[in-house]
């Protein structure tokens, strides 16, 4: 068998990072990914079948055949979905995962996103916590991926502590941008440009973005995008103590008393088993899971606590158009309302959106008065989308134990193991959250001078979408624990976790660059340990 010094498992947003980690300090290093090199070209920009609307498939994996999960919804009626499904809650498969086909917002959470529980109490029925770790232990750390992988974007919010400047200044501002900070301005909200991943300026041999119209849930046709494929893999690669296997499905981590020996893995249709001294798991919340579940580590705590995040989004008509075509499209933003909001628990980010694309606008932000199909949906179509605006964030959910990754007992994968199962609904005091969100989104859009205004009620559902986290979070009490404040499995001396399932809470932000920060860190700890 062969044996490296690390392997990692899954080539997404903390695999990714981990892996580079580990490789520029020496160690050899194995990343097993079961998706596929992805490229614009091999992807593609087809409105009906990407990660952004996967109506009829996606273009990002995996196989919609033979990888099925099952979904217990709000009545308890059990549903077997294909990975474009609604309800499966899917990761993009490939080498960078996510990364390959985010929007790339690249925002810091907030100190008091780790300090809820002694800020807010413990609502009844939740299990909201404290995180282990501080948001001063983990600032060097969004520093290193803020400057490796590389963001554009401008000064701090004023209520976020101070930081080094980007290394790339902010992408061009829109005509709504503008519009919408006239709006912030009026209201008395301080304003600050949306933090990206994306290349304002040429950076690294890749150029800069273009501005297209086809950024969130596509490949960038450009490679202007700052994924981990492009960056921390890429560098991981290029020392020479790095192998990347793709088509690589681990099926089993092989244990032996308090260590993980080996892991077995089906690459082509053949097993095989590789040894290492340490293992780090980067599979998503949902995978990462499973895997554990499969190979019967850490007991009750593994697969609860999964969340994602809600979105608080308000949409409005502006009286003339505003739509100018300048991509990628998020521009502003304010997080005046992340915390201290009088009878709720937490808040969100509130941001302009990325380019909506035609069906998109058609099927998730059509107001109820207006038809589905027909003359009259054609005639709103033609007068409405070139004057849209949304603004809306992801709000911090408020974590249930009840909802859960188990595996089921009767369904299987292509290769004969049980699939997840997810269960369960996000807290009350989420929608409650949510509600409140949204009434800010349509005031700022009022204030910004929309004609009409309206939102999507929320409603009492399981959220484990794209940003999707906590079935192995972190913390010091082992029955309601996975891991240690560095990432460590409780009960395993080098079994880590490096994705976003180690989050206590999500935070009222998109959350890869906390992602990538925990990753460095827990990599970094591994090295410093030995």
């Amino acid at each position: 068998m062969k044996h490296y010094d690390a392997i990692v498992i899954g080539a997404g947003a903390g695999g990714g990072v981990a892996a580079n980690v580990l490789a520029q300090a020496g160690l050899k290093v194995l990343i097993l990914e079961r998706g596929r090199h992805l490229t614009f070209a091999s992807t593609g920009r087809d409105h009906l079948r990407n990660h952004r609307l996967s109506q009829y498939g996606h273009s990002t994996g995996p196989e919609l055949e033979g990888n099925p999960r099952v979904f217990i919804d709000e009545t308890g009626i059990a549903a077997k979905l294909h990975p474009h499904q609604g309800g499966y809650n899917n990761n993009a498969s490939g080498v960078g995962s996510g990364t390959l086909v985010y929007g790339g917002q690249a925002w810091r959470f907030h100190p008091l996103d780790f300090r809820m529980a002694s800020t807010y109490g413990v609502p009844e029925g939740s299990s909201l916590a404290d995180w282990p770790i501080t948001y001063e232990e983990l600032a060097p750390f969004y520093e290193r991926v803020e400057q490796e992988v590389g963001v554009s974007g401008g000064p701090p919010a004023s209520q976020m502590p101070d930081r080094a400047a980007y290394p790339m200044p902010p992408l061009p501002e829109t005509k709504k941008g503008k519009r919408l900070k006239e709006g912030a301005d009026q209201l008395g909200w301080d304003t600050q440009r949306v933090p990206l991943l994306i290349n304002s300026v040429p950076r690294d041999g890749r150029p800069a973005c273009i501005n297209c119209q086809h950024c969130v849930g596509f490949a960038c046709p450009v490679d202007a995008k700052n994924g981990t494929q492009n960056t921390m893999i890429a560098r991981a690669l290029a020392s020479g103590n790095c192998t990347l296997e793709t088509g690589a499905v681990a099926t089993r981590l092989v244990v032996n008393g308090d260590q993980v020996i080996g892991v077995r893995y089906l690459l082509d249709g053949i097993e095989t088993v590789v040894q290492s001294t340490n293992v780090f798991l980067a599979c998503g919340a949902i995978e990462s899971a499973r895997l554990m579940l499969i190979s019967g580590i850490g007991g009750d705590a593994v697969g609860r606590n999964l969340q994602g995040h809600y979105y608080a989004t308000g949409a409005g008509l502006m009286p003339d158009p505003i739509w100018d075509g300048i991509g990628p499209g998020a521009t502003i933003s304010t997080i005046k309302f992340n915390h201290g909001n009088e009878g709720v628990i937490g808040g969100a980010m509130m941001a302009d959106d990325f380019i909506v694309l035609p069906i998109v606008f058609a099927k998730w932000h059509r107001p109820a008065h207006v038809p589905a199909w027909g003359q009259a949906n054609k005639d709103w179509m033609k007068h409405a989308y070139r004057r849209f605006v949304t603004v809306g964030g992801p709000v911090h959910e408020i974590p249930n134990p009840e909802c859960r990754v188990t595996l089921d007992p009767s369904v299987k994968d292509r290769y004969g193991l049980p699939v997840a199962r997810l269960s369960g609904t996000t807290h009350p005091e989420t929608v409650k959250t949510t509600a409140f969100m949204i009434e800010r989104a349509k005031e700022w859009l009022v204030a910004s001078g929309a004609e009409e205004v309206w939102a999507n009620p929320p409603q009492l559902h399981l959220s484990a979408g794209q940003h999707q986290a906590g079935t192995c979070r972190m913390g010091e009490d082992r029955s309601v624990s996975v891991v240690d404040r560095h990432g460590k499995v409780h009960g395993l001396r080098n079994l880590f976790v490096t994705d976003g399932s180690v989050h206590v809470t999500n935070g009222g932000f998109n959350p890869v660059l906390t992602i990538m920060a925990l990753a460095y860190r827990t990599a970094q700890a591994t090295l410093v340990q030995g």
